[in-house]
């Protein structure tokens, strides 16, 4: 990766990739090879991990912060306390979002002229990458925050966004957990000042754990969606 002296800027803006971790040094590996030459600030945030995820990361030249406190939102939190960029772009360590797609993904947030993009998994074309179980429980969230919040949304679960940084003055964050990923959305919905639009992804099989308790973290993610919704 460039010393950011020589990266020139995207379209006169920065980017920043942030992405949270546990226990991912295959994945992570793969994923900080693959990130385009013109982001100026990559953030891995090391969410407690016990193998060599940080090791790693940091000979990729990523910057490397530590939250010991475990949970998804949790660590997004705290990588976006140090987010530099005019855009921030966020993808999962484990190697099943497409960090080459992220020019793709700036062209079309530039194009279509939105604050948030949301990039969703769906219809997913590797039949490797998602269960049949998974798959049902994605659209049950989705559909349901479709019907609550009145706007449909393919992937209320997606770890693949690309907003401007200055849109979180605006969105109260609560989540620590799983569910901060549809509740990242929802504040986007929520705004009428920031213009949502989602575009499909190429989605991946994971490398190393699988951490996602599916029956788990989808009822805690259902239960969070109405909660929301009505406090």
């Amino acid at each position: 990766m460039l010393p950011y002296w020589f990266r020139p800027l995207y379209n006169g803006q920065a980017i920043t990739v942030i992405i949270p971790c546990l226990n991912e040094e295959e994945g992570v590996e793969q994923v900080l090879q693959r990130i385009p030459q013109f982001v100026d600030q990559v953030i891995v945030v090391d969410n407690g991990s016990t193998d060599r995820t940080a090791a790693v990361a940091e000979r990729y030249g990523a910057f490397v912060i530590r939250e010991n406190v475990r949970g998804y939102g949790r660590a997004y939190k705290r990588g976006f306390s140090h987010a530099t960029g005019d855009i921030i772009v966020t993808l999962d360590g484990d190697h099943s979002y497409p960090p080459d797609a992220i020019s793709y993904l700036l062209e079309a947030f530039r194009h279509l002229e939105v604050d948030f993009l949301n990039g969703s998994r769906f219809p997913v074309r590797d039949r490797h990458a998602m269960s049949f179980k998974h798959k049902i429980g994605n659209l049950i969230l989705s559909l349901a925050m479709s019907i609550l919040y009145f706007r449909w949304v393919r992937d209320s679960q997606s770890g693949m966004w690309v907003f401007k940084r200055k849109i979180l003055e605006k969105m109260t964050l609560e989540s620590d957990g799983m569910a901060f990923s549809e509740e990242i959305k929802i504040e986007a919905l929520k705004h009428s000042g920031i213009r949502f639009e989602e575009i499909s992804i190429l989605y991946s099989s994971r490398l190393g754990e699988i951490k996602l308790n599916p029956w788990r973290d989808g009822f805690h993610n259902l239960w969070f969606l109405v909660r929301k919704r009505f406090s």
